[in-house]
């Protein structure tokens, strides 16, 4: 009598292992299973990151086209300004059209000055110079209170 209760405790515990096995072994495929799916994921993600940097959108224009502006007037229409080959465009987008309201010449980029002060000057002056005036050392009316 006394094998039977001790076979039949061996037993429920091989059982339970068992049971408990299979559902270990469950879990680990679910978890590779979301790990597979996360990396589809991502990789759909990075595509469409690499997609949007270098599509062929970009390629179409051809640099010829350039959106200078843009407003929303309404729930479906905007105002958009766009530069091509030196003229500015101004359209209405909306409601599945685009209308051109007016056409003008664009206007001259400003360039920036090349100073000839700081075209030698160094760096660590500059920077010097730049803190002074930010912690109210340098520059007229600066600093007095």
């Amino acid at each position: 009598m006394r094998d039977t209760p001790s076979s039949e405790a061996q037993a429920t515990g091989l059982e339970s292992l068992a049971v408990g096995g299979d559902a270990l072994v469950g879990m680990a495929t679910l978890g590779k299973t979301a790990a597979a799916l996360g990396l589809v994921i991502a990789i759909i993600l990075v595509c469409t990151a690499l997609l949007k940097r270098w599509g062929p959108q970009r390629r179409a224009a051809g640099g010829h086209l350039q959106v200078v502006g843009s407003t929303v007037l309404g729930s479906r229409e905007r105002l958009v300004i766009v530069e091509v080959e030196g003229t500015w465009l101004v359209l209405g987008v909306g409601g599945g059209q685009i209308n051109k309201l007016h056409e003008l010449a664009a206007p001259e980029r400003p360039r920036e000055p090349e100073s000839v002060e700081l075209q030698g000057e160094r760096f660590a002056t500059r920077f010097a110079r730049a803190l002074k005036q930010n912690a109210g050392l340098g520059g007229p009316g600066r600093g007095t209170s």
